[in-house]
């Protein structure tokens, strides 16, 4: 596939980025922008400038937040991007070839063409962010499967999740998890240096916000990252006892505060998976970054069936 080129697209629920990828994994162009209000008019709208700049691309592979129904192109349910519920990709009429996957799945792929996964055979992902997402791959091969590690359930009785479930991953591991947990310690009467940075007002807080607090002392930013990583810790050991997979590949934004929520959900994964398979566990960080792992594996979708 070095000859060929295609549009790789990763919706996910922050922001849209659209890329021309070469069949060696080289991209040559690269677009982003928000998600928010009309997210397929959006995406129409790069594909066709970058189709404008590059006309031989050979398609259009999609990654996108959600369960997919693959065949009809179509996002039957997702949890962070309500407004894709429903939707059909169809309506694009992109006038390519389209290819639609999960968009953790699709960062996975990109692991395994061009990032941390090219050692591996068999590896889980897990994408921290807003929600949290999983790609499997097994075998060298991206398995087609849901893989909604986020939506796993760690607490039989616990929060309401926005899938519809209770006590979803999600709900205790992701970024929205983290803010949120703190917000509500802090309405209940707890201390935190994040209320004076913020000017005594949480309002718009972010994960980032909880992690930087956390490297200034504060007690509750760390209790908040910890506790979160505890909870991403059971979801990994859950995964190895499932799968045995030779390694855990982490990314998305949450990655950046490795030294406390990370290192805490290691902790975690070793004290709940079965002791033959922790052993020679590799749990690292992404190559390649939230900003590439899916336009590439977006990409590959279409490359690797040209």
């Amino acid at each position: 596939m070095e000859n060929d080129i295609a549009i790789g697209v990763d919706l996910g629920g922050t922001n849209i980025r659209a890329a021309v990828v070469g069949g060696e994994g080289k991209i040559l162009r690269k677009l982003k922008a928000s998600s928010a209000g009309d997210p397929i008019r959006a995406l129409a709208g790069m594909v066709a400038e970058l189709r404008g700049q590059y006309p031989g691309v050979r398609g259009v592979g999609l990654g996108t937040a959600g369960l997919v129904d693959r065949r009809g192109l179509r996002v039957i349910h997702s949890p962070n991007i309500p407004a894709l519920a429903g939707r059909s990709f169809r309506s694009l009429n992109l006038g390519l070839p389209l290819v639609v996957e999960n968009d953790a799945n699709a960062a996975a792929l990109g692991e395994r063409w061009m990032g941390a996964g090219r050692e591996f055979q068999d590896f889980v992902l897990f994408t921290l962010g807003t929600g949290i997402g999983g790609g499997i791959v097994q075998g060298g091969r991206l398995l087609g499967v849901a893989a909604e590690v986020g939506h796993m359930v760690i607490e039989r009785d616990g929060e309401r999740c926005s899938c519809g479930n209770n006590g979803c991953l999600e709900q205790y591991a992701a970024a929205r998890a983290i803010v949120q947990w703190l917000v509500r310690e802090v309405e209940g009467g707890r201390e935190s240096l994040l209320l004076e940075t913020m000017g005594g007002r949480l309002h718009g807080a972010t994960a980032k916000d909880v992690a930087g607090a956390a490297r200034e002392g504060d007690p509750l930013a760390r209790e908040a990252l910890r506790r979160a990583g505890r909870a991403l810790g059971v979801g990994i050991a859950n995964m190895v006892n499932l799968l045995a997979p030779e390694a855990v590949i982490l990314t998305g934004g949450l990655v950046g505060a490795w030294d406390i929520y990370v290192e805490e959900a290691v902790r975690e994964a070793s004290r709940r998976s079965m002791p033959g398979l922790f052993e020679g566990l590799r749990i690292l960080p992404s190559a390649l970054g939230a900003d590439d792992a899916g336009v590439l594996g977006a990409a590959a979708l279409v490359l690797e069936n040209a």
